[in-house]
């Protein structure tokens, strides 16, 4: 089962590299990627839907009316509920991006770089749980995730280091 990952923009054209993102999306072939446009002003959806001309794994959810961010989340949540069957769905709220990623480029680029970890340490929670969950409960953020993970690896080091 695919992985699937809802990216959220708004008003983010100047931020979006076309070619960067065709590269590293067509490069991640085992992640579905839904790209929220919420009722951008600017040409976000163009831009998107180029993306998506060029990349299969890529699908585009274009809300008329600009809403939370939590509701922008949750559209795309629920076309990825219906169009695929995906047991892991992240998201990346594209304006609330952490500095530490500094911008959407390297957020992708470490979502490529960490793809199998982000499952596996999803696959780790949902098994946590003692009743199962709905979809919107089962939501993930990629970047709570990748930091999560960024503390596991330090604390796996320091553990192999203190052995020697």
């Amino acid at each position: 089962m695919k992985t699937g990952i809802i990216f959220i923009f708004h008003n983010y054209q100047k931020d979006i590299d076309v070619n960067f993102f065709v590269n590293y999306f067509t490069r991640l072939e085992s992640i579905e990627f839904c790209l929220v446009n919420n009722n951008s002003k600017d040409d976000t959806y163009l831009i998107l839907k180029e993306i998506k001309d060029v990349c299969k794994n890529v699908s585009i959810v274009n809300m008329k009316k600009f809403k939370s961010d939590i509701s922008a989340v949750k559209a795309g949540a629920r076309y990825m509920n219906n169009s695929f069957k995906i047991k892991h769905l992240g998201y990346v709220n594209s304006n609330l991006l952490n500095k530490q990623y500094q911008g959407l480029n390297t957020i992708i680029k470490t979502i490529y770089m960490n793809q199998d970890r982000i499952i596996k340490y999803d696959k780790k929670v949902l098994k946590s749980y003692s009743k199962k969950k709905t979809l919107f409960q089962k939501l993930f953020s990629v970047i709570d995730y990748l930091k999560k993970i960024e503390i596991e690896k330090q604390v796996d080091y320091h553990q192999y280091q203190s052995k020697f």
